[in-house]
């Protein structure tokens, strides 16, 4: 998703107490950074901020981790998680945000992390071919997560588009992860407790079934 230059984005990252400025630093000792030492989810691409928010406010037994590359991006997450804590009466204490490049993503979290489960939500499609290699679930970056996903940990991903999630569904099965959930049309299914976010609703409102697997690795 392409966002416009905001120029209190940063300023209000580096006031964040829960903006990570250096996350190199954090590699191997994530559970060092939150309050509680409890499980870590890790959500990639994580947008504007409201999935992390629901996901965070419905399971404070869980630390979240909120990847984006881009921090206009993250500032805009930043206002709306604080917004809808405050709305809940509560305070920030178990999502860490991070600006930092999926590809490189190794260089930030390690195998001594030992992520649970990661979310990836409405990633970029890039249906052209030479582009495959950028989507969020090729077997490129499926091999990246395996240095820090546990052994039975699960991978959730929600998609508008069928081309990329049929592509999907091959790309985890020939890197050795176990499909556990296919679900074609979310909206329609006995899936509970789904959150809706942004993306989501827009293109379950112009009719688009949303899609959505979980893959574990064994």
């Amino acid at each position: 998703m392409r966002i416009r230059k905001k120029k209190w984005a940063q300023p209000e990252l580096d006031a964040c107490s829960f903006f990570v400025n250096n996350p190199k630093e954090q590699r191997g000792n994530w559970a060092g950074f939150f309050s509680k030492n409890q499980p870590i989810e890790l959500e990639v691409g994580c947008g504007k901020g409201t999935f992390v928010a629901e996901k965070a406010l419905h399971n404070p037994e869980v630390n979240f981790i909120a990847m984006d590359i881009k921090s206009d991006m993250l500032g805009v997450g930043r206002r709306n998680i604080v917004k809808r804590f405050e709305e809940a009466g509560r305070e920030v204490d178990n999502i860490a945000l991070v600006a930092y490049n999926v590809d490189r993503i190794f260089e930030v979290i390690s195998e001594d992390d030992k992520i649970d489960k990661i979310y990836i939500n409405f990633c970029n499609p890039w249906p052209r071919g030479k582009h495959n290699k950028r989507r969020l679930t090729h077997p490129t970056k499926l091999e990246l997560y395996k240095g820090f996903l546990k052994n039975g940990g699960e991978i959730h991903f929600k998609t508008d588009n069928d081309e990329l999630f049929e592509d999907s569904l091959e790309y985890f099965e020939t890197s050795g992860y176990k499909l556990i959930k296919v679900v074609r049309d979310l909206h329609n299914s006995d899936i509970k407790n789904n959150i809706v976010t942004e993306h989501e609703k827009m293109f379950s409102d112009e009719g688009i079934l949303i899609k959505y697997l979980v893959a574990v690795l064994p």
